[in-house]
């Protein structure tokens, strides 16, 4: 993702010695004290929204008044200024009339924001979700749910693939029968070693199965982190620890999983290996102008794909996506789904103004009008079953994450969240993955850089606490 994310700052003094918490350690007591998320009476208090997106403020400010227009219900919406969003919170929660409605982005800030988060498991909001997982859970209760998300995972050119799947001796029928890592590695080698007669018989012009693997700056990215979240989450979900925040040792138990992949990308390119770091390879225009089948990266390259000014050959219905098949749990893996947007609810504010606010967040994601607002207007993925037909991201890879998660495949958490001292981890591990890959180094390298310079960076970045 080439936005960077916003990290929650702990909550000062004075916010930590405002009220007593809401119901303390356990799910029912929030709920006793902050009112049942399940109540479906008609709201007549007042919603104060808090607005993480700047990008959204209007949007968000002519839906409030559409709902007051067709409720009576006044809904306030203030927006932070971009990067001023914890400061903001901090000082508006320290007025009597405090948001109803903000936003939390990782475990950190339910930890922080815990007193003032009523339970949501028995609200709309989390009964809508598609995937339970794209919420916050904290202190044995729903924190916070997502209510937009991003995705990431292998582009591919489903025009070609489905065309190779009809030809005589293709390793699958189907583009359905890639579901995991063993038949997507065979269905790329096999395209790598038949691109010549690929294009005689689809007229295509094929040069390679995968978009080069740059390892410039650039490009790296994709590698040290995206692909790099796969051995950590599986290690994170064995260890039983939080799949954001990570931990502060790591045993490289799925890093050879990560060289399986890492070869089958570099293995099925025309990419020269020796090259990778040179910033002269552009693995967007090789897709894009039909050269490559399948490339990883996000839901935000969608627009980049599409956009004639471009010059690209693909077109909207040319593309779709498929998880980064790991050979883990390849039967119910889905993309790499991530957001830094959670809704909470402030269990602290007056019942009558909870039960509004859960009124409207139940509004926004099943009215036309909210869901209009949401996908239309603002342009994001939200990640509820109510998102359908005319509601539907227009976007093929979000499209692609939604039937994931509704089949019920569980997405993978973005775990390279918990990096620490991000850069430096990232450039020792790119520098590793380079000379692995012009031949210079080996993958114990690799493995040194990864393990090793995850504990270091680990202990610098901690080392205040």
């Amino acid at each position: 993702m080439k936005k960077k994310l916003v990290s929650v700052l702990l909550v000062s003094a004075m916010a930590a010695s405002m009220l007593v918490g809401c119901g303390g350690g356990d799910g029912a007591a929030s709920t006793q004290k902050g009112g049942d998320a399940s109540n479906k009476t008609e709201a007549t208090g007042s919603v104060y929204l808090l607005n993480f997106k700047p990008e959204t403020d209007e949007a968000w400010k002519n839906l409030a008044q559409t709902y007051t227009d067709q409720t009576g219900v006044d809904v306030t919406v203030l927006t932070a200024a971009d990067g001023q969003y914890s400061t903001t919170l901090q000082s508006e929660m320290a007025k009597s009339e405090a948001p109803t409605i903000f936003t939390i982005g990782n475990t950190t800030a339910a930890q922080t924001w815990n007193d003032y988060t009523l339970d949501l498991k028995d609200s709309a909001l989390y009964e809508h979700l598609t995937d339970k997982s794209l919420s916050i859970t904290y202190d044995n209760k729903i924190a916070g749910v997502a209510n937009c998300y991003e995705c990431y995972g292998i582009i591919y050119n489903k025009t070609i693939l489905e065309g190779y799947c009809g030809l005589d001796g293709a390793v699958v029928s189907s583009v359905d029968e890639i579901n995991s890592f063993d038949t997507l590695n065979k269905v790329a080698t096999d395209i790598n070693s038949r691109v010549d007669e690929i294009n005689d018989a689809l007229g295509t012009h094929l040069t390679e199965a995968f978009a080069s693997a740059g390892l410039d700056d650039g490009s790296s990215w994709r590698f040290s982190g995206h692909l790099a979240c796969l051995p950590l989450y599986y290690e994170f979900k064995d260890d039983g620890c939080d799949l954001i925040a990570g931990e502060g040792e790591i045993d490289g138990t799925y890093l050879d999983q990560f060289k399986n992949v890492w070869d089958m990308y570099v293995n099925t390119s025309a990419a020269d290996p020796k090259t990778l770091n040179s910033g002269a390879l552009n693995a967007e225009a090789e897709l894009g102008m039909g050269e490559a089948v399948f490339y990883q990266n996000g839901d935000w390259e969608f627009s980049a794909l599409t956009n004639p000014d471009n010059g690209y050959e693909v077109t909207a219905d040319d593309l779709s996506m498929m998880p980064i098949y790991f050979g883990v749990d390849d039967a119910n893996q889905g993309l790499c789904v991530g957001t830094e947007n959670y809704w909470a609810v402030n269990c602290k504010a007056p019942q009558e103004d909870i039960d509004a606010t859960l009124a409207f967040l139940e509004w926004v994601i099943t009215s036309d009008e909210g869901r209009d607002a949401i996908t239309n207007q603002m342009g994001l993925t939200a990640p509820f079953d109510t998102f359908t037909g005319d509601y539907e991201t227009a976007n093929a890879f979000a499209q692609a994450g939604n039937a994931l998660m509704t089949s019920g495949k569980t997405s993978v958490a973005w775990s390279f969240n918990a990096t620490p001292n991000v850069d430096d981890w990232r450039a020792d591990v790119v520098s590793a993955l380079t000379a692995y890959t012009d031949g210079s180094g080996d993958w114990d390298g690799v493995k040194t850089a990864f393990v090793d310079g995850w504990a270091d960076q680990w202990k610098l970045a901690h080392a205040e606490e």
